[in-house]
C-alpha cells in the first residue's frame, strides 16, 4: 500500500473533524454574541491548551484532545431562588457548585448578559445553532459530491460484448447506444436490465444508435440466474452476505460508466436517508454497542453498518485513502461522503434531549417556554428561568455513560474495525 495516500487521508479526516467541531461551536457562538451573551471562551478540543489568543472578551484556542469542543456562555444557570435551600449529599453539592460557578462568571453590572436571561426563542436559536451547522456542512458536502463531482453512472452505451453471447450473435458492437428494446424506449441501463430479464429465451428487436444511425437487431436473451438488485441498483444480499439470485436473462453486454451530476433532489433524499438511519442507530444504540463489542471479541465478522468511534472513522478514512482500485477522484468523493455522514451523526446525536448535550438545553428551554405560556394563559405572573442546575446529576451520569460507550467502541474499532472494502 502506498503510504502517501494514507497519510493524506488521515490528515484530511482529522482536519475535517476539527473543522466540523469548530463550525459547530461557531453555530452556538455567533447567535449568542448577537443576543448580547458574553462568550468568554471558544475552544476546539479538550484537555491542555495548545494555543490560545484573546480577541475582545473571548479567548479562542485549540486543545490537545480533538474529540469535541465548547463555547463558554456566561450565566448558563440561574442562581438559586431566594429561600430555596440546596440539598445535601454528593449530588446536592454538584448542583450548588454548578450554580455558584455559573453566577461567579457574571461581571457586576452585566447581569442582563447572562444566558439564562434570554427568551425561549433566543435560547433555542443559540442551542440549535451548533447541530444545525453540522447539518448545513453535510448538505454542502453531499451537494459537492452529487452535483459537483457527480456519481459513476451506468449509461445506455455498450462498453463490452461477451464472446459467444446473445448480443454477439445478434451483431451488437461496443460503442452502440441502446435506444429501444422490444419497442420500448430505453433511457437508463437499469431499465434495460429489467426488460432483458422479462424476455428470457424470446427473440425481440433491439434498436441501437451506431455512427449516428439507428440499427435494429434481433436478440434472444439467454435464460440465467441474476443477482437481485434494489431500487438503487445495488445487489441484495442474504444474512450471510451472499447475493440473492433470481431467475432472469443475460444479453452478454456491459455498460460504459460515466461520472454524471445527479439531480438536485438527490441531496435532500440522501440527507433524509442518513438522518433516518442515524436516528435508528441512536434509538438502538445499546444493542448496537453490544453487537460491536460481541463481534470484536468473537469469530462473528463486524457488520458494515456497525456504530463506530472516532477511531473507527479514522480507520475508515485510511481504508478509503488506500483503496488502490479506486481513482483519486473516487477516493476524494468517498472521503467527503464519510465527513458528511459524520456531520449527520453529530447533528442527530446532539439533539438527544439530555444534558450535557445541546438537546438537553433545548428541552430545558422548551420546558421553560411552556411554563411561561401556561402562566400567560392563566393570567398568572411569569415564572423565573427553569432551574437547569437541578439536571446536573443527570448530566454527570450521561457524561460517564458516553465515556464508557466511547471506550467500548474504540476498543472494538482497534480489535476488529469496520471494513469498507
Amino acid at each position: 500500500m502506498d503510504i502517501l495516500p494514507v497519510v493524506v487521508g488521515i490528515v484530511v479526516i482529522v482536519l475535517g473533524i476539527l473543522v466540523s467541531i469548530a463550525l459547530h461551536e461557531v453555530g452556538h457562538m455567533v447567535p449568542a454574541k448577537r443576543f448580547g451573551v458574553r462568550v468568554s471562551e471558544y475552544m476546539v478540543g479538550f484537555g491542555p491548551t495548545l494555543w490560545s489568543r484573546r480577541k475582545g472578551e473571548t479567548e479562542y484556542g485549540i486543545k490537545a484532545i480533538p474529540l469535541g469542543g465548547y463555547v463558554r456562555l456566561v450565566g448558563m444557570m440561574p442562581p438559586a431562588r431566594p429561600g430555596v435551600r440546596g440539598g445535601g449529599g454528593f449530588f446536592g453539592r454538584v448542583i450548588a457548585d454548578a450554580r455558584d460557578a455559573s453566577v461567579s462568571e457574571i461581571r457586576p453590572g452585566e447581569e442582563h448578559r447572562a444566558f439564562y436571561r434570554l427568551s425561549t426563542p433566543k435560547k433555542l436559536v443559540v442551542m440549535l445553532g451548533g447541530p444545525v451547522m453540522n447539518l448545513v456542512i453535510a448538505v454542502v458536502l453531499l451537494a459537492v459530491v452529487f452535483l459537483g463531482i457527480g456519481m459513476p453512472t451506468a449509461t445506455t452505451t455498450v462498453a463490452d460484448v461477451g464472446e459467444d453471447s446473445a448480443a454477439a450473435a445478434a451483431g451488437v458492437e461496443p460503442g452502440d447506444e441502446v435506444v429501444a428494446f422490444d419497442g420500448a424506449p430505453v433511457e437508463e441501463w437499469s431499465q434495460l436490465v429489467g426488460l432483458i430479464n422479462d424476455s428470457a429465451g424470446q427473440e425481440v428487436p433491439l434498436t441501437v444508435l451506431r455512427d449516428g444511425e439507428e440499427v435494429t437487431l434481433a436478440v434472444t436473451p439467454t435464460p440465467a440466474e441474476r443477482p437481485l438488485t434494489d431500487d438503487d441498483g445495488y445487489p441484495v444480499t442474504d444474512d450471510d452476505g451472499e447475493p440473492v439470485m433470481v431467475d432472469g436473462a443475460l444479453l452478454g453486454v456491459s455498460s460504459s460508466v460515466e461520472r454524471q451530476a445527479l439531480p438536485v433532489s438527490s441531496v435532500p433524499e440522501a440527507v433524509w436517508l442518513q438522518v433516518s438511519g442515524t436516528a435508528d442507530a441512536i434509538v438502538t444504540l445499546p444493542v448496537r454497542v453490544y453487537d460491536a463489542a460481541y463481534q470484536a471479541f468473537t469469530d462473528e465478522p463486524r457488520s458494515q453498518d456497525s456504530v463506530m468511534s472516532v477511531v473507527g472513522v479514522g480507520r475508515a478514512a485510511v481504508d478509503t485513502a488506500g483503496a488502490e482500485d479506486y481513482s483519486v477522484l473516487a477516493r476524494v468523493q468517498l472521503m467527503l461522503m464519510l465527513l458528511a455522514s459524520l456531520n449527520i451523526a453529530l447533528f442527530m446525536f446532539n439533539l438527544i434531549p439530555l444534558l450535557p448535550l445541546d438537546g438537553g438545553h433545548v428541552a430545558n428551554a422548551l420546558y421553560e417556554g411552556a411554563r411561561r405560556s401556561a402562566a400567560r394563559v392563566r393570567g398568572h405572573a411569569l415564572p423565573g428561568p427553569a432551574d437547569v442546575a437541578r439536571m446536573m446529576p443527570v448530566a454527570y451520569v450521561v457524561f460517564v455513560v458516553l465515556i464508557g460507550v466511547g471506550a467500548v467502541l474504540m476498543v472494538a474499532d482497534l480489535v476488529d474495525p469496520v471494513r469498507l472494502f
